[in-house]
């Protein structure tokens, strides 16, 4: 089925240079000669008809074919050895350490920003700064409790950070539903090949958020909020709920009497301690943040900050997702850990810089320009494949707000074979999100979200833009 297949020029995860497997493919290769086509393809189909009964789908936000859609999923997977997986796990363990000791900083002492490590404006005028936070104590001084990396690969086939995910990362849902589609499909696949699970992350969450509750609660309560059905994430936000074994509520569902959080349950109410928010920052308290919210709940932040109801992830977490921010994470582990980075960012531009702005403005048509906030493939230019009309359009909102903008170059994102239309295989551009559970300890599931940019020669992997997944297999040896 990979007679045909051309790499084109770019690095591939599966391939060599020679076509010949890696060494960390070769034990899946031998299983995947030994299907016929027709027996992959009802593999695909049934994986498929199991996906829609079950409900694995997104919302597409201003789609008029239909709001709800299955998942794409490919059934080749993308296979990590053991050693790089150990390279990935350092580095994104010291990137959300770094990120924390930031949070914690700018919250109080501002020591990065006293220091002129980071231009303290870059921090101040950022959007999701939370200065009603400055001084506030998080329970356990920890800010970001599930983070997810975005990480690619270059032409070269070296690892880079693309950007960090602190607030509310989804996805996760699908790489545990993937990995069940994939046991059901290979059977015995995984003991031979040795295949590390995924299936603990629900259990390592509810850990996570069982060790942030309130001070002196033995059993907390422990909820999944979510804005409710017509998220994008909502399967997800039941999946997790219900593999944790905790209640989903939405703000109604919630009340707040004399500075403490209350369910409201058929028999009464319930006193909640822990909160796994997926919900924004302004929509999580009329009372503070937007006054128009429907979605929070009145009062939710002064029982937060008397200490009677924990939030994961806490709230101010934004700013550390804040693209311009990015530009200083290797900047923040070495002033907070002394250390260079282990997993190197993509060179990056800030168009409030005179000099970068400069460059970015005379190559729009070179660069990937990225709005600061924004995230799902939007508010972002690629400008070797726009149009004359984009480029302007983009250059007037540079120069209208460079604050709000970064630039870099087009990265030859690593490709992997995938199945497309008509059941022949080509290469499809590729990227990771790796989980990232902050609690007592860093626990990083071992493999993540390989997303696919299904449009042949895209690299755009999101969802939402026309993008799929695969299951990604970390190994316990090399080979």
């Amino acid at each position: 089925m990979l007679k045909r297949y051309d790499q084109a020029g770019f690095f591939d995860e599966m391939l060599d240079k020679d076509g010949q497997a890696r060494p960390h493919y070769r034990k899946f290769r031998q299983h995947f000669k030994a299907l016929t086509p027709q027996e992959f393809e009802h593999k695909r189909h049934s994986v498929d008809v199991a996906f829609l009964r079950q409900g694995i789908t997104f919302n597409v936000y201003g789609d008029e074919a239909g709001t709800e859609k299955i998942f794409p999923f490919d059934l080749l997977p993308r296979i990590i050895p053991a050693k790089e997986w150990e390279f990935l796990e350092r580095g994104l363990t010291q990137r959300i350490t770094a990120l924390n000791l930031f949070l914690h900083d700018i919250y109080h002492e501002q020591r990065i920003l006293k220091d002129g490590v980071i231009p303290p404006h870059y921090v101040l005028s950022g959007k999701h700064f939370r200065r009603e936070f400055a001084g506030f104590n998080v329970p356990k001084d920890i800010y970001i409790h599930v983070c997810g990396t975005d990480l690619i690969r270059d032409g070269s086939g070296q690892w880079l950070v693309l950007e960090d995910n602190g607030r509310c990362p989804s996805g996760v849902s699908y790489v545990l539903e993937n990995r069940r589609a994939m046991k059901r499909s290979f059977p015995g696949m995984f003991e031979d090949i040795g295949v590390r699970p995924v299936e603990d992350y629900p259990q390592e969450l509810l850990r996570m958020l069982n060790h942030i509750a309130p001070a002196g609660v033995a059993n907390p309560t422990v909820v999944l909020l979510t804005p409710g059905a017509y998220n994008s994430a909502y399967f997800e936000h039941t999946y997790l709920a219900r593999q944790m074994g905790i209640e989903i509520v939405e703000g109604r569902d919630l009340v707040v009497r004399d500075a403490r959080v209350f369910m409201r349950t058929t028999k009464g109410l319930q006193p909640v301690h822990v909160i796994y928010r997926r919900i924004d920052d302004d929509f999580i308290d009329p009372t503070v943040f937007r006054r128009d919210s429907m979605l929070g709940v009145p009062g939710l932040v002064r029982a937060y900050r008397a200490g009677n109801v924990s939030l994961a992830n806490s709230i101010g977490t934004g700013i550390a997702d804040d693209k311009v921010m990015y530009y200083f994470v290797p900047r923040m582990i070495k002033y907070y850990l002394d250390q260079e980075p282990i997993i190197p960012n993509v060179p990056t531009y800030l168009a409030n810089e005179e000099a970068d702005k400069k460059y970015i403005l005379e190559n729009l048509s070179k660069l990937v320009v990225k709005a600061a906030n924004e995230s799902g493939g939007y508010g972002m230019l690629m400008g070797p494949k726009a149009s004359k009309e984009e480029i302007e359009a983009f250059r007037k909102q540079v120069e209208a707000d460079p604050r709000n903008y970064i630039a870099q170059p087009m990265i030859s994102l690593s490709r992997h074979p995938t199945q497309v239309d008509g059941g022949k295989f080509e290469g499809r551009h590729i990227d990771l999100r790796p989980y990232i559970i902050y609690g007592e300890k860093i626990v990083i599931v071992p493999g993540g979200l390989t997303r696919v940019a299904l449009r042949k020669g895209s690299l755009v992997v999101n969802s939402s833009q026309g993008g799929g997944s695969k299951d990604t297999w970390v190994l316990y040896g090399d080979e």
